[in-house]
């Protein structure tokens, strides 16, 4: 019975496996990240605490420094998830799968739903752009995590081109702009839109608006160029 209860110790006290550690600090990760978006989209750059973080989080505040370093480094690193959920959301839209103006069109709802869903995204845009791109320009993969979208988009116009649905002289990368244009004006304007022109911004608006703008921006598409 006492080597039983020995056996029993000596297992406890054994390192949890190595898959198990990295899940634990993935989850950390996620966490701290989840927790950063919120704080900084909340208080900007300057007003961000990582006290607030690690709280919220659920985590130690050294551990946020272990895994990140100082506060610019924990903003840089959420700054860069905030790109990472939008692109990965769009990956799981398989726009592939879809006719190249189907395509468009459920990329031009997503884009409205994501905003709208996830406003620390718009939040930490603003912050950003006041900041004027001091970080985002220095995130080394930046180029890598844009470029997904960037050669989706471009094949869905050069499918529909080939079909004759589009034109052929459509920059890909302006017309993200478009769309990230029409999605982003109601959504970072709501509350003034509400109070000056008494729109009631809900849900179901955006959904509309997002469907007119896709109507908008397919009529771009269809459009011969001018000679």
């Amino acid at each position: 019975m006492t080597e039983r209860k020995g056996g029993l110790a000596a297992a406890k006290q054994r390192p949890a496996p190595r898959r198990a550690r990295k899940r634990d600090a993935d989850a950390s990760r996620a966490a701290i990240l989840q927790a950063a978006l919120e704080e900084f989209s909340v208080y900007g750059h300057s007003g961000a605490r990582v006290d607030r973080i690690a709280e919220n989080a659920g985590i130690s505040k050294p551990l946020i420094y272990d895994y990140f370093g100082n506060k610019d480094a924990v903003y840089a690193a959420a700054l860069r998830e905030a790109y990472v959920q939008i692109r990965d959301g769009e990956e799981e839209l398989h726009l592939e799968s879809f006719s190249p103006s189907e395509a468009i069109r459920r990329l031009v709802h997503f884009t409205m739903q994501h905003f709208w869903e996830k406003p620390w995204f718009i939040s930490m845009l603003n912050t950003e752009n006041l900041r004027r791109g001091e970080t985002v320009q220095d995130l080394h993969d930046a180029a890598d995590i844009q470029s997904v979208l960037v050669t989706k988009l471009t094949e869905i116009l050069r499918q529909g081109a080939e079909a004759g649905e589009f034109r052929d002289d459509v920059n890909p990368v302006e017309f993200y702009i478009y769309i990230a244009s029409l999605c982003y004006f109601p959504v970072s304007n709501r509350f003034t839109l509400e109070a000056v022109f008494k729109v009631q911004v809900t849900e179901d608006w955006l959904r509309d608006r997002a469907e007119t703008a896709a109507d908008m921006l397919l009529a771009y598409l269809r459009k011969s160029p001018t000679a």
